[in-house]
């Protein structure tokens, strides 16, 4: 095989795995765009590496791509005093549906949320072996550690990740019915039905940093909060319920990035408040966490292959 077809054969194998590699990178960055930076950089690598020597070329990417990662989420943490941009896509032109697709999946938005408050050795050991069942020897090879140090990293991000509710696993099942309830009537923009879920003399109260200029911080009676829920209908296409200091609430986040918080009460089946967090240091203090942890290995494309 001449040199050419070497190169094509290597870039064959490469693209039968493209896939899978844009997968975990997005778990791991949160971004399809930052994703395919890092894949296109670990295509680079193996172009200058070359096959031979490689004896298991999947878990050769699965290792590079990872660690490209890792370096890319410790330079965002060493550069993790952004400013926090309230602004929404506007309607019709969000993320392109590729990108919707991935983030309405089993976990989708609610875990990308949970995972941007991890550190990175914690984030990268969770979504390798929680969410594709990479085994921890490999894991431990990626983040530089002993096989026991990145078990307990995953064990530390998995506790995080599952949150502790601060109410009873019935209670917490009946109010996630009412949030669900909420959301997918705000999502359709559905007033009869938002007139349904809320109390009566419920209350809306949100920070000015939520809402548009001349909109009041604060609504009271079912009548007021339900138009002023559908006239802000397009931002629940970036929620999901989501586990909130412990209560079910609702995450709006683009792109898997927070942006705002609702703290829901429900009392008697119905939505009696539901404060909106906008303003950026009382988001840090928020402790989010999902409802639904995926089952080891549950990724967007399924487990890696073994070794």
């Amino acid at each position: 095989m001449d040199a050419r077809d070497g190169h094509e054969e290597l870039a064959r194998r490469f693209e039968e795995r493209r896939g899978q590699l844009r997968a975990v990178a997005h778990r791991m960055l949160g971004s399809l765009s930052e994703a395919d930076d890092a894949v296109q950089e670990t295509w680079l690598r193996l172009v200058r590496a070359g096959a031979d020597g490689i004896d298991n070329l999947p878990g050769w990417l699965t290792t590079v791509v990872s660690r490209i990662c890792l370096d890319m989420l410790r330079s965002r943490s060493a550069r993790r005093e952004e400013a926090y941009e309230h602004e929404l896509p506007e309607t019709g032109v969000g993320n392109p549906p590729e990108d919707e697709v991935l983030l309405a999946d089993s976990v989708g938005l609610a875990l990308l949320v949970v995972l941007d408050t991890l550190s990175p050795l914690e984030r990268v050991a969770f979504v390798l072996h929680d969410l594709f069942a990479v085994p921890f020897d490999r894991v431990a090879a990626v983040v530089d550690r002993s096989q026991p140090a990145a078990k307990k990293l995953a064990s530390r991000a998995r506790r995080k990740v599952r949150g502790t509710p601060a109410v009873s696993a019935g209670e917490l099942r009946r109010h996630r019915r009412v949030v669900e309830a909420f959301l997918t009537a705000a999502r359709g923009g559905d007033l009869g039905a938002l007139l349904d879920v809320l109390a009566p003399d419920v209350v809306r109260r949100a920070d000015p940093a939520a809402l548009p200029a001349g909109v009041p911080a604060e609504l009271r009676g079912a009548q007021a909060v339900a138009e002023g829920t559908v006239a802000l209908r397009d931002r629940a296409r970036f929620a999901a319920v989501a586990l909130i200091d412990g209560r079910v609430g609702v995450v709006v986040a683009p792109a898997g990035r927070l942006l705002f918080a609702l703290e829901v009460a429900v009392d008697g089946g119905r939505v009696v408040s539901y404060d909106v967090v906008a303003a950026p240091e009382r988001l840090r203090r928020l402790r989010t966490a999902v409802l639904d942890l995926p089952e080891t290995g549950a990724g967007l494309t399924g487990p890696l292959p073994a070794p």
